[in-house]
């Protein structure tokens, strides 16, 4: 008998035949390739996959991915995919969500699925603005930006996605940028490698509402001197000639130079995404521009019993101790009468 040898995947393979429906020129489109390519490389079939999303812009992604998918409900997608990981722990589950859908309507729900670390990726697209309903300003938001929702400038203060995440108890954290296609799929690949939640913010334009809202890290005449991007085990280095270095001064991060003042690259502190202790992690998180560069790639990666690995040990140990063995054993336990 013949046997079928099945072709590895690729891309396109991941490609539905719908349309996709984005403004020309968002961010999006760029990172629907990133995890269309990066997906062949994660070693499941397409039945194995499930991408889940909310509302907003980007929770328009399941239907443009061959695979399983879920379109929810504001901010609910942490509880569906939650249940969905539950139900069939061999899945791959990623939840698409914008910073509105996460941080507003869905606050609660994306703490908790942090706090618990079941076992899957949150792609978090933050624009910092609501494009779907046309440019309110949302919780990431600059204090004082002006928008229809807020024409004489907003008041709020901004949530830090990856300062709020940490202090629910993340225990992996990623920043990437819609523009950068490879590093972005070398991080999913990386999330998707991590038992737990995975975190990846992705900073991404939206051409319409907030356009080059990011263009103080992104912009290439500046980005080589506003981005760091961190590899765990090898030294914060970064600049447009590979000069500029972080090293601590007291209870403060410090941009160094090496090469003045004596230092050198020996001086300059060298990136541990594995420690448990989330104090430096926290200072890269919050680093920004003019002061420092902006802190890219995996920031914090701690393994750690995952919420659905947990149930399936109380699962386990129910069953072997357990004096019952089948439901007719359960149902014909205690007490019973015959009617005649």
């Amino acid at each position: 008998m013949e046997h079928l040898v099945e072709e590895p995947l690729v891309a396109k393979d991941f490609v539905t035949n719908q349309d996709v429906r984005w403004c020309p020129g968002c961010g999006d489109y760029a990172i629907l390739s990133a995890v269309q390519k990066a997906l062949p490389q994660i070693g499941k079939k397409k039945e194995d996959i499930a991408f889940i999303s909310g509302i907003g812009c980007s929770s328009r992604f399941p239907y443009y991915i061959e695979s399983y998918g879920f379109h929810t409900i504001h901010g609910r997608a942490p509880a569906i995919a939650t249940g969905v990981k539950l139900s069939n722990p061999n899945l791959s589950v990623w939840q698409i969500t914008g910073d509105g859908d996460a941080l507003a309507i869905g606050g609660n729900h994306y703490i908790h699925a942090l706090r618990r670390n079941i076992d899957m990726n949150i792609l978090l697209f933050n624009n910092e603005i609501y494009g779907l309903t046309k440019g309110q300003f949302s919780p990431t938001s600059q204090t004082g930006i002006v928008t229809k929702s807020s024409p004489q400038g907003t008041t709020d203060r901004s949530f830090n996605p990856g300062k709020l995440a940490l202090g629910a108890g993340a225990n992996f954290f990623a920043r990437v940028i819609d523009i950068d296609p490879k590093r972005m799929i070398d991080v999913f690949i990386e999330a998707e490698k991590h038992r737990g939640t995975s975190l990846i913010e992705i900073l991404q334009n939206c051409v319409i509402f907030n356009d080059k809202v990011f263009d103080n890290v992104t912009n290439k005449a500046v980005k080589l001197d506003t981005q760091l991007w961190l590899k765990h085990g090898e030294p914060m280095i970064w600049g447009a000639e590979n000069n500029k270095g972080l090293r601590l001064n007291g209870l403060q991060l410090e941009v160094v130079t090496i090469g003045e003042n004596g230092i050198t690259e020996a001086d300059i502190l060298v990136h541990d995404a594995h420690c448990e202790d989330d104090t430096l992690h926290n200072m890269l998180i919050n680093m920004a521009t003019p002061n420092y560069p902006v802190a890219f790639g995996v920031i914090r990666s701690v393994t750690s019993l995952t919420f659905d690995q947990g149930v399936y040990n109380q699962l386990e140990n129910e069953k072997a101790n357990s004096r019952f063995k089948s439901v007719n054993e359960l149902l014909n336990s205690g007490v019973t009468w015959e009617i005649n």
